[in-house]
């Protein structure tokens, strides 16, 4: 009769043992049976609102994806995903007072931030290329010569393009806009023939124009391939290590593509909208050999 009490209480000490060996945020996410997940709410395509109000991209996705292997790690299928909507300059110091679990947008993985937070494996490769009409003819950075370019005023893009007009003696005649409307203002109307951005933000303000199919965006990029992650706390260590097992596994299966499709080559909500973003070589390899690193030469396809 002694037998059953004696299990029980073995059971009892393995689990009691097993939450002793939680910590950081596995910790926190047992003891609350809630995961936080940051998201911006016009980071489109990676994190965004719909129609109804609800955060949906390819980012949070993946976050969904990472929030599943916890509840199977964990044994708790029950958790609760709450969802805070965060900007640019809060994101980090609400990562980093714990506010948050994890962060699922678009935002690029460096070094300075690396001393502040951490990643897990790569989602997307973003570089600055330049947009133009088709009509203009211009299809490479030395096409650019004598031409009138424009790009943000302030911003990575701007300092890109006046280095290359520099090093390559090209002529540019580079014209600073205030912000993202007016510097596609400035394409739409001729009073630039090409406009330097992110790659991806050039295909979201392309398909947001009136006439879409006049405007193309240059293979040849000003810079290398920096990478984006999900952000999460930094010296959490089996954190990270589970994160980055649940996005090595996604990565590195069919459902990657179709996950890509669906938020880059395909009508997206609320609108339809396609951003006809097409997988790179770098992210395809990336995929393949999934990293958390900072370094922009990891990602670069020889």
């Amino acid at each position: 009769m002694r037998l059953p009490t004696v299990v029980l209480a073995l059971t009892c000490l393995a689990s009691a043992a097993s939450a002793e060996d939680l910590s950081g945020t596995l910790q926190k996410v047992k003891e609350t049976k809630k995961i936080t997940l940051g998201y911006q709410e016009a980071s489109v395509p990676f994190s965004y609102l719909d129609g109804n109000q609800k955060p949906v991209g390819f980012a949070m996705d993946i976050c969904l994806k990472i929030v599943d292997a916890v509840k199977k790690q964990l044994g708790t299928p029950d958790i609760a995903v709450d969802y805070i909507a965060v900007t640019s300059s809060n994101r980090i110091p609400l990562m980093v007072n714990g506010t948050l679990d994890l962060h699922c947008s678009a935002t690029t993985n460096n070094a300075d931030r690396q001393k502040q937070v951490a990643f897990t494996n790569t989602h997307f490769l973003s570089a600055t290329r330049f947009a133009a009409k088709k009509a203009a003819k211009i299809n490479t950075i030395d096409d650019l010569k004598g031409k009138a370019v424009t790009a943000v005023a302030g911003s990575v893009n701007l300092t890109q393009l006046a280095k290359v007009n520099t090093e390559r003696n090209l002529g540019i005649n580079i014209l600073p806009a205030k912000d993202q409307a007016e510097a596609f203002l400035m394409l739409e109307t001729d009073r630039a023939q090409a406009y330097a951005l992110d790659d991806v933000q050039l295909a979201v303000a392309i398909a947001r124009s009136k006439e879409p199919a006049l405007f193309m965006i240059s293979e040849e990029t000003f810079s290398k391939p920096e990478p984006y992650g999900i952000m999460l706390r930094r010296e959490d260590a089996p954190f990270k290590a589970l994160a980055d097992r649940a996005t090595t596994e996604l990565y590195q299966s069919p459902e990657i593509e179709v996950l890509y499709k669906k938020w880059l080559q395909s009508p997206t909500p609320p609108n339809g909208l396609n951003y006809n973003v097409q997988m790179s070589p770098a992210l395809r390899n990336a995929f393949k050999q999934p990293s958390s690193s900072f370094d922009p030469d990891v990602y670069v396809v020889n």
